[in-house]
Parts: C-alpha cells; sequence; structure tokens
C-alpha cells in the first residue's frame, strides 16, 4: 500500500467579477458546507478552521485525478473546470500578498519518497498555479521525516501550529505528502485598551456561567441587527481596512445552534452583512485563544467527498511517474486563533495522504455584549479565510 498524505494548517488573526467571483462562490459555498460539519463534530466546543486552505490542495488534487474524483473534487469548491483553477489561484495569492496592513502569506510543498519523480505537467502547473515547492524525502525514516515536515509548517505560521505529522502516518508506503499553510496577523485599525480589559461574566449555557477576560472600547464601526439571523453583527477592521473580523451574536444565550442551521445557506450572512452601517457602538468583546484538530477525510466525505479516498476509484494519475493507484488516505487541518487587544493571529495547516494499491445610522449608541457563544469570520476583502465559534 502506497500513501499519499495532505495537510493543511491555518493561523489568523473589494467585490470580485468573472472567474474570481466563481471562485468566492464557491468558497462561500464549500465554508458553509464545511463548517456546517465541523460545528456539529465538535458540538458544544469553541472551533477554528479555514475552509480557504483546504481549497488550494483539493485544487491540486482535482488536477492531479481523473475521473469521478476529479469531478467530486471541482464541484465541491465551486469551480467548473481546471481552466477556471489555473486562471484564478494565481490572482487570488497575488491579492492576498497585496492585502494592505496585515501579514498575511500562504504556502504549499509537496514531500516525496527519494525515487519518486513528479510528472512534469503536473509539476509546473503546481509552481505556476499553487506556488509549490517539492522535497524528495525518506519516509522509512519516519520520525525524522516527520520532523522535517513539521518543523517548515512551524516556520510558515509563526510557529503557531506544530506536530501537524504523526510520524505514524508515514512510512515506506508513503508516495507523497501534500502540505499547505495560511497564516495571518493583524492589529486593529482601533486598538481595545488592555488597562480596561477586565473579567465579566460570560454565559456558557443559560445555567452556567464563568468569568473571561472581556476587553471594552466604544467607536465608530460598522453594525447591524439582523432579524432573520436573530443575531447582532459587528465587523471590527485590521489597519488597512482591508481585513476585518466579523462577530455574529445571536440575541439569545443558546441562540448559536439556530444561527448556525441558517448559516447553512452561505448567502444569509451576506444578506445580513449588506445591511451594516456604521454606527457608535459599546463592543464588550472576549479574549480568546483557539486551536483545532479537524479531521478533513470524515469532514469531507460528507459534502461530496468520497471517490479521493476510495483506492478503487481515486485515480490520482497525474500526479508520480510510474505509480498508479494512488488514493488519499488521510486529511488533517490544524487550526489556530488568537484575538486579543492588538489583533488577531490566526494559522492553519492540512494534510492529506493518498495510498497506492496495486442598519440606518441613528444618533443612539448601540452595544454589543459578547457574554454568550458567538460566530465569527475573518476575512480579507470578500473572501473568508477562517471561521469558527466561541463556547468559551
Amino acid at each position: 500500500m502506497n500513501t499519499l498524505i495532505f495537510f493543511a494548517a491555518a493561523v489568523a488573526m473589494a467585490s470580485a467579477s468573472g472567474e474570481e467571483k466563481i471562485l468566492n462562490d464557491g468558497n462561500n459555498v464549500f465554508t458553509a458546507n464545511m463548517f456546517s460539519e465541523v460545528v456539529k463534530e465538535q458540538a458544544g466546543k469553541s472551533v477554528v478552521m479555514s475552509a480557504f486552505s483546504v481549497m488550494q490542495p483539493l485544487a491540486q488534487l482535482a488536477m492531479a485525478s481523473v475521473g469521478e474524483s476529479h469531478d467530486q473534487l471541482l464541484k465541491a469548491i465551486g469551480l467548473p473546470n481546471d481552466n477556471v483553477t489555473k486562471e484564478v489561484f494565481p490572482k487570488v495569492t497575488a491579492q492576498l500578498r497585496a492585502v494592505k496592513g496585515v501579514t498575511l502569506k500562504q504556502a504549499n510543498k509537496i514531500y516525496i519518497p527519494p525515487n519518486a519523480e513528479v510528472k512534469e505537467d503536473f509539476a509546473a502547473l503546481s509552481k505556476s498555479v499553487f506556488g509549490s515547492e517539492f522535497k524528495n524525502i525518506d519516509f522509512t525514516k519516519n520520525v525524522p521525516a516527520a520532523q522535517e515536515i513539521n518543523s517548515w509548517v512551524e516556520d510558515q505560521t509563526n510557529h503557531k501550529i506544530k506536530d501537524l505529522v504523526d510520524p505514524n502516518s508515514l512510512g515506506a508506503d508513503t508516495r507523497a505528502v501534500l502540505v499547505n499553510a495560511l497564516y495571518f496577523k493583524g492589529s486593529w485599525e482601533k486598538k481595545f485598551d488592555s488597562k480596561i480589559t477586565t473579567d465579566r461574566d460570560f454565559h456558557v449555557t443559560k445555567d452556567k456561567t464563568v468569568k473571561v477576560p472581556t476587553m471594552y472600547k466604544k467607536d465608530d464601526f460598522k453594525y447591524a441587527e439582523s432579524k432573520e439571523l436573530d443575531a447582532k453583527l459587528l465587523e471590527l477592521p485590521y489597519e488597512g481596512k482591508e481585513a476585518s473580523f466579523l462577530i455574529v451574536l445571536p440575541n439569545e444565550i443558546d441562540g448559536l445552534a439556530a444561527l448556525q442551521e441558517k448559516l447553512k445557506d452561505p448567502t444569509a450572512l451576506d444578506k445580513a452583512v449588506a445591511e451594516m452601517r456604521e454606527v457608535e457602538v459599546n463592543v464588550y468583546l472576549p479574549k480568546f485563544k483557539i486551536e483545532t484538530t479537524i479531521d478533513l477525510k470524515k469532514v469531507l466525505s460528507k459534502i461530496g467527498i468520497t471517490s479521493l479516498f476510495d483506492p478503487s476509484k481515486a485515480k490520482l494519475d497525474n500526479l508520480l511517474k510510474n505509480e498508479s493507484g494512488l488514493y488519499v488516505s488521510d486529511a488533517i487541518q490544524k487550526a489556530f486563533i488568537e484575538v486579543n487587544e492588538e489583533g488577531a493571529e490566526a494559522a492553519a495547516a492540512n494534510a492529506f495522504v493518498a495510498l497506492a494499491t496495486s442598519l440606518v445610522v441613528n444618533p443612539k449608541i448601540y452595544e454589543i455584549r459578547a457574554d454568550h457563544p458567538l460566530l465569527f469570520v475573518l476575512q480579507a476583502g470578500d473572501r473568508t479565510l477562517f471561521s469558527g465559534v466561541y463556547h468559551n
């Protein structure tokens, strides 16, 4: 049995048109679907994830595959064909590099055994479309191999994502490891004063209240009250105003589950955001830090990507020379986010293993008191990079 692994790591802190709109729409649908499955899988827990950092390796695997697995992958990420993939990802990478006021970087790397060779066409596309690097590595020495890959991921994510690759997932049968890393760090355009941060009540449920460090600021922010979502929305911009942190706070203490159900419709959040207006707001927001490990194989299988994990159907025929029957045996994402007075820092990393067989402005001051479970989205322009829920 030969394996291929995919890992993704992500850290966080203008309207598109044409092909870019296709990618944005696909990202929104894929994010909504993945988010729904992840929060269901980790019910009641604080979660952070980056669907965006999973899309790139999935698009690469689509280009490496033929037949049913190829079609399932493109359908899941909302891209009509490989030509659109080749067109949009270099543009998106360039746009993200150009986002002002924040540190935002992503990197892709493919590890293969010492005796393996990547097919020329796939190598050229991976480099030109995704900026992938390639490295030969001895998977039979699984501990040092895992250490080398994990060290690369740590370097790409400012040491926020550690131990992404388990040495036990590597061995003589491993034919490739695809790794994607996404890192974001931003400072608030309007910082919170740490001297004002104090422990306040946070209602985990109607029956359970704890004390959490809570930041406070009164200033002008984009804000809305959505009847459809039964929630308040607040947008906190980062320096440069091209990236922002969106908070969606249910009106009810136990309203998060109902909100998550409504957001299965990928257009629901966009409609609520369109109603946001800049007003003066009293903001109470917990400081928090979340790290999440996601079994992507389980999540992706539930949203229509099944052939990739089936040795009889995957057909990753375009990846390696003189190799057939490759399939993905494992897929993992680790994601991290920290939100404090200075801003936010976030990261995510993904890994896949493939095997082979033979509102209106108003003088009123509004208030958003985030003292119960909430949902958050970290975005650059119209593009969602990270999303999650905070339960405490």
